[in-house]
């Protein structure tokens, strides 16, 4: 500094080179804190829609079908040019379909084979005279109307068991045999439920979702005291003794299927060795392929969500396994893997939903997943060639419509990863995708290989709907019960079998056969053929 106080050049420069530093540091700072309010107001938004708005994908399409439109606008996304968001789907010559016919409203006729009974009304004698000429009237006919009509009534069965005694050897002998008729085999011996008890209240907990306190209730409004802890015995010693065998044998024809799905969803359960009363377990889901001829859903619980479960129960299994991209299913090694569509599209939609605008990258990459899902639709509709398979005509049709599809979007993808920032939906969407792009495209070298997960995830839905009303499992036992008793009632379900008759008859029948019995009679798929 000079003697009048002004600063010299290299002092200036020195200053403006600090300065300059502390606005770069100061501008890094600002850009993370604008990336960290932006995550948190997507956050924000996805919570929000996810609390009050209706939760189906479908619903994104309608909300924002003027994506194509707007896909050119400005996007807080990310910088980039227009060329990079906009995608061109690929003439695959891919036919057009007529849209499906709408039902016509209407309330729908009661079942042909409920039975009927008739209940007449007629006029009386004073009312059968013409109003005109005093005449008598003739019936000419009547106006018959239906009503559904349900009773729900309790009643006792008195076992009644004949006793013979000899009266020769009560005058002569020293001991008098008494010999009492035998009876059927009851599920739970010394219990007042029966087969058809047992199986209503299995159904209404785990097809309904009754939580037993409620059922006890409702036993209570019938005059029937039954209570709570009576009720959870029912339920595990119908499952220990007897259900669990069915399951076994399920477990069997699972692992020789051609396709299995797997999955996992959070239980909890309050008294678990080991484990706070607020942690998480697992259910771990497994169904057979949607064209099985067996289908078969099973759950498994387990304490917690590592690798060594699948491998336990699906042992060396050799089939196709369709999966998430959860790393742990991806540790069977005698597997072909196939990773699910359908969770790379909700990554993309979640990334829609986010957007203060509607389009953008989010629905560009949508229309794309969603010409590959019009693929399968018009592949299940059409009927192969003389002499092709099913199977191998949907690996054709997927060669030829779907590939230029995936094609295009592959190249979309890689353009746009390098611009899109990584900490936000559309960059989860985009990493996710690429990084399990060799398993979400395996699918169309098979046509036995299913293109998404969401036939489990439906099944798992029951689940999860049930779980919002009874929250937790007490104990291990009654959880283990619940996989079984879930799996079970999800498999009659995938079957179209009615779950209280297939139960009522399983729980009559079981009890009879030896623990070495073949019991595939038994099993849900083959219930329906055997009762039709």
């Amino acid at each position: 500094m000079t003697r009048t106080g002004t600063p010299t050049v290299e002092e200036l420069m020195a200053l403006l080179a600090a300065n300059a530093a502390e606005i770069a540091a100061l501008k890094a700072e600002k850009d993370i804190l604008a990336q960290r309010v932006f995550k948190l107001e997507e956050e924000l938004a996805l919570a929000q829609l996810h609390r009050f708005a209706p939760r189906s994908e479908k619903h994104v399409d309608r909300i924002f079908n003027e994506a194509e439109q707007s896909a050119l606008e400005g996007d807080e996304d990310c910088d980039l040019a227009d060329e990079a968001v906009t995608i061109d789907l690929p003439d695959t010559g891919l036919p057009q379909t007529d849209k499906p016919e709408r039902k016509k409203p209407g309330r729908r006729p009661l079942p042909e084979n409920l039975p009927r009974q008739r209940v007449e009304y007629d006029l009386a004698d004073d009312q059968k005279v013409c109003p005109c000429c005093s005449h008598p009237m003739h019936r000419m006919g009547e106006l018959v109307t239906e009503q559904l009509h349900i009773e729900v009534k309790a009643k006792v069965l008195q076992n009644v068991r004949a006793k013979y005694a000899c009266r020769n050897c009560d005058r002569t002998g020293i001991t008098t045999p008494v010999v009492i008729a035998p009876m059927p085999k009851q599920p739970l011996p010394g219990s007042i439920a029966t087969a058809s008890t047992l199986a209503f209240a299995l159904v209404h907990k785990y097809v309904d979702g009754t939580p037993l306190y409620r059922l006890a209730q409702a036993f209570e409004r019938a005059g029937v005291p039954v209570s709570r802890g009576a009720l959870g015995h029912w339920v595990i010693g119908s499952s220990e003794k007897h259900l669990v065998r069915i399951y076994d044998a399920l477990k069997l024809q699972l692992q020789s299927q051609t396709v299995i799905h797997g999955d996992e969803t959070t239980v909890q359960v309050l008294k678990e060795e080991g484990k706070d009363p607020t942690s998480i377990s697992y259910m771990w889901a497994y169904r057979s392929g949607e064209d099985s001829k067996q289908p078969i859903v099973l759950f498994d619980y387990q304490p917690g969500r590592g690798q060594e479960h699948p491998q336990a129960f699906l042992g060396d299994y050799r089939g196709i396994l369709m999966s998430d991209g959860y790393q742990a299913w991806r540790t069977l090694k005698g597997a072909t893997h196939v990773g699910c569509l359908a969770h790379a599209r909700r990554r993309f939609v979640d990334a829609l939903k986010a957007r203060k605008k509607p389009g953008g990258p989010p629905a560009q990459a949508i229309k794309l997943f969603d010409q590959l899902y019009r693929i399968e639709r018009q592949v299940r509709d059409e009927k192969p060639d003389d002499g092709e398979t099913q199977a191998d005509y949907m690996r054709r049709f997927r060669q030829k419509h779907g590939i230029p599809v995936l094609s295009a979007l592959k190249e979309w993808l890689d353009k746009i990863a390098p611009k899109v920032v990584p900490d936000t939906k559309l960059g989860d969407a985009v990493s996710y995708t690429l990084n399990q792009w060799e398993y979400l495209t395996r699918y169309t070298e098979d046509g036995r290989m299913p293109i998404d997960n969401n036939i489990l995830e439906r099944e798992i839905r029951i689940f999860a709907t049930g779980r919002k009303s009874w929250l937790f499992s007490d104990t291990v036992d009654g959880a283990k019960a619940s996989a079984v008793i879930y799996s079970l009632m999800l498999t009659c379900r995938a079957s179209g079998v009615e779950p209280f008759a297939w139960l009522r008859h399983v729980l009559t029948e079981l009890p009879q056969r030896p623990d070495d019995a073949d019991i595939d009679d038994l099993l849900p798929f083959n219930f329906k053929k055997q009762t039709d």
